[in-house]
This record gives structure tokens, C-alpha cells and sequence, in this order.
């Protein structure tokens, strides 16, 4: 049984502050980088995709995690970043250059959006950035001088100080180290004084507002910081698929995304990383086990819709804290062994919080 004792201020503060945690996340970071050397290359390609999904889950989890700001269309700032990033690269500009254009012009689109979405809350601002989703997906398809139209864009190769970052572990290295920074900043950031200011405004703005937390302006950056990061995961995507056509960036892509933050814990980094694992692989696990069901099943039109729902469901039903909640229960039994109870998380009663302010 371990018992936290702080000895010095930055004791507190510590990311990884014992030396088991420490060895888990060295540990976890040796088998990633040997990963391209042990799979086959479907499987590479595979996890690839799912750290991009990571870094635009990141994103999400900020705005609707940490600020309580339900969206439901951050597949246009996905689409945003992918198709900013492969102009500009086809006009001559320096790969890593483009990625921080396209990631600031995401996060000044999401100014945009964000200043007169703050006005409203809850299923409102949801409806607000569903419709800009599909606005966003009828621009990308009728700008053709500039996105190809729906006749697609070819995505030109990733290159680096004349590295060549196109081919498969290239690539892989490329997406963990983004991942890993982006995940690196955004720990630090909610540990510090703007994280704090999110997660203030999430429970409850009135509060803040008696706090003195400049409410409007945190929850426009909230907007801003979701939507460079969700844009950073469409330039790397861009890449993954090579051809971008605006079917790609449907409202489906928005909803597995709140179910990857949904259902890996809202409010934590973690389970938006755990959740982006879990649906990102159930297309592949429903696609091995389709064989092994009745015909009467397997053919069903909308079988993965039906289990992305079940799944849903069922975490909300017994695990609303999500994949996350799950973790830190079992973390905690493994440090109180054997004085382990189970009422240690027993829930309470939830009531509806008040949107009035005056």
C-alpha cells in the first residue's frame, strides 16, 4: 500500500513521480518504437492511423472535457487542417512550415466559429457546430479551384530537410513524436493556470464568473487550442489517406469522436487516448468477427452503427466516468491492497446545474 507523502512544493506537481510509473511509461514507449520492426505493415498502417486519431481526440477533449462545450462538428476542423496543409504544401511551402500554418489557420477558423458560439450552451451550441460541419463539407466539395472538388486532391509526400517521411515507419515515427508532444503540451497546459480556468468554467460558470475567470475569453482559447490541435491530426491524416475527397470528413468522423472522448472519460487526457484505442479499432474487431456470425447478422446493413451505440450505451449505463474512471479504479486497488473497499467510488446523486448567471 503506498502512501503519498510531499516533502517538497514540486512533489505536487510531479508527472511521473515514482519510479514504477516511471519504468510502465518507459516501458510503453520502447514496445511503440518497436512496433513498425514486429507487426506487418497493415498493422503498422493501423496503429498510424489510430495516433492520428489520438491527436484529434486530444483536441475534442479540450473543448468538451475540460469546458463543458458539447461539439459535434469538429470533422470540419479536421478537414480544414488536411486541405490547408496539402495547398500549401503543393505551392512550395516547407513541410513542417505548412503544419504550423495549417494548424494556426484551423485555430483562427476557430475563432471564428467560437466567438458567437459562447453565446449559447448545451444541445444549442451542438446544433451550431453540426451545422458548420456540414457547411464546411459543401464548401470543400464545391471549391474545386482550391480543394478539387469532389473529383479529390492528391497529397504530396512529407519531406524534412530532404527526408523523405512518406514511407510507412517513417511516417509512424513522425505521427508518435506529434502525438507525444502534442500530448506532452496539452498535460502541462492543464496543469497550469489555464487548465485550472477550463475546468472552473466546465463546473460551473457562475462560479467562475464570482472568481473572477474571464469566462467569454477562456472558452473562446478553449475553442481556438480545439481546434489547432484537431487540425494538427488533419495534416497528418492528410498524408495517411493520400487523396482527399469530402466524403472523408462527414459528420460520421464528428461522432466517433464524441464517442472517443464520451466513452474514454470526459475531463482527462488519458481517456481521450483510451477511447481513440477503443473505436478506432472496433471497425477492425467487428470486421474478424463478422465471419464467425449468423449470415442473418453479418449482413445487417449498419452493424458497426449498432455496436459504436451498444457500446455507448453501456458505458453509460455502468461506467459513466468512461475507460478512465475504469483505470483509476483499478489503479487504486493495486496501491490500497488489501484495504481495497468498494464504496471508495460510490456514486452519488447528481443534480442539474443552473444556467442562469444573474
Amino acid at each position: 500500500m503506498r502512501f503519498h507523502f510531499d516533502t517538497r512544493y514540486q512533489d505536487g506537481h510531479a508527472l511521473l513521480r515514482y519510479l514504477p510509473g516511471r519504468l510502465a511509461y518507459l516501458a510503453l514507449f520502447l514496445v511503440l518504437l518497436a512496433v513498425p520492426w514486429v507487426l506487418s505493415k497493415y498493422y503498422v498502417g493501423e496503429v498510424t492511423y489510430l495516433y492520428i486519431m489520438c491527436i484529434a481526440s486530444l483536441g475534442l477533449m479540450v473543448l468538451v472535457g475540460y469546458t463543458g462545450q458539447v461539439s459535434l462538428g469538429h470533422s470540419a476542423f479536421i478537414a480544414i487542417g488536411a486541405y490547408a496543409h496539402t495547398w500549401l504544401l503543393s505551392q512550395g511551402v516547407p513541410f513542417a512550415l505548412s503544419m504550423v500554418l495549417a494548424s494556426g489557420l484551423t485555430g483562427l477558423v476557430g475563432l471564428v466559429i467560437g466567438l458567437p458560439a459562447i453565446r449559447v450552451s448545451g444541445l444549442y451550441l451542438a446544433m451550431v457546430t453540426l451545422a458548420f460541419a456540414i457547411l464546411t463539407e459543401h464548401i470543400v466539395g464545391h471549391w474545386s479551384s482550391v480543394t478539387g472538388g469532389f473529383n479529390g486532391l492528391s497529397v504530396g509526400s512529407p519531406r524534412v530537410a530532404g527526408f523523405d517521411f512518406s514511407s510507412l515507419k517513417a511516417f509512424y515515427y513522425l505521427c508518435l513524436g506529434v502525438l507525444a508532444l502534442v500530448l506532452l503540451g496539452l498535460v502541462n497546459l492543464m496543469r497550469g493556470k489555464t487548465g485550472r480556468a477550463f475546468m472552473g468554467i466546465r463546473d460551473s460558470e457562475a462560479a467562475a464568473y464570482s472568481l473572477g475567470i474571464w469566462v467569454a475569453g477562456y472558452k473562446v482559447l478553449a475553442f481556438v487550442l480545439s481546434a489547432m490541435v484537431t487540425g494538427l491530426g488533419g495534416a497528418l491524416l492528410a498524408h495517411h489517406v493520400r487523396f482527399l475527397t469530402p466524403e472523408g470528413f462527414g459528420l460520421i468522423l464528428s461522432l466517433e469522436l464524441v464517442l472517443m472522448v464520451t466513452i474514454g472519460g470526459l475531463g482527462s487526457l488519458r481517456g481521450a487516448i483510451m477511447g481513440a484505442v477503443l473505436i478506432s479499432l472496433l471497425p477492425t474487431f467487428i470486421s474478424r468477427i463478422k465471419p464467425l456470425l449468423p449470415d442473418q447478422i453479418a449482413k445487417q446493413f449498419g452493424l458497426e452503427t449498432f455496436v459504436f451505440g451498444l457500446v455507448l450505451a453501456l458505458f453509460v449505463l455502468f461506467e459513466p466516468k468512461g475507460l478512465n474512471g475504469r483505470w483509476i479504479k483499478f489503479k487504486t486497488f493495486l496501491e490500497t491492497f488489501p484495504l481495497y473497499r468498494k464504496d471508495l467510488f460510490k456514486r452519488g446523486k447528481s443534480y442539474m446545474k443552473s444556467e442562469r448567471y444573474r
